[in-house]
C-alpha cells in the first residue's frame, strides 16, 4: 500500500515494508521512484517503529552479513534485556534504533538523491515478531 499526502510545502508517502527474514532490507529503488522529477529538496525517511533503523550501505558486498555479525556482537539475542516480552533476545530490537537512527536525510539534485557510488538505503530491523513496516518518505522543495 502507498499512501500519498501533500500538505503545504512537503510531500509525504507511506510505504508498506515486510522485514524480519534478514536483518537489511533494501529501499534504494523506492527512494530513487519517490525522488524522480523532483527537482532539487531534500527527502526525509522514517520508520515509526520502536525496533527499525536507516543506514547507508554499500549492499551485495558482503555488507549486510557484516553488519548482522556487528549487530549480534554489540547486542547479542540473548535473554539479558529487562525488556522481555516476545522472542529471545527481543529487548535488543528495542535497543538497535539507539545505534541505527530511524530516521535519515537525503540531499535530491535535479530529481536523484545525490548518494555516493556505493550508497544503498537499507532498514535495518532484527525484530521477528513483527515484519509489518512502514517507511514514510517526505520530500521539501528546494
Amino acid at each position: 500500500m502507498h499512501n500519498s499526502s501533500q500538505n503545504g510545502p512537503v510531500d509525504s508517502l507511506l510505504i508498506d515494508l515486510r522485514t524480519g527474514t534478514d536483518l537489511v532490507t533494501d529501499v534504494t529503488r523506492d527512494v530513487l521512484d519517490f525522488c524522480r522529477g523532483r527537482g532539487d529538496g531534500l527527502c526525509q525517511l522514517f520508520v515509526p517503529h520502536a525496533t527499525a533503523g536507516l543506514a547507508l550501505i554499500e549492499t551485495g558486498s558482503g555488507t549486510e552479513p557484516d553488519l548482522a555479525d556487528a549487530v549480534d556482537r554489540l547486542l547479542p539475542r540473548q535473554d539479558v534485556y529487562r525488556h522481555r516480552h516476545g522472542s529471545l533476545g527481543h529487548g535488543r530490537d528495542h535497543v538497535l534504533p539507539a545505534f541505527i537512527a530511524p530516521s535519515l536525510t537525503l540531499p535530491v539534485l535535479g530529481g536523484s538523491p545525490a548518494l555516493g557510488t556505493w550508497q544503498s538505503v537499507v532498514v535495518v530491523d532484527s525484530n521477528v515478531d513483527n515484519r509489518d513496516r512502514k517507511l514514510r518518505l517526505s520530500f521539501l522543495a528546494g
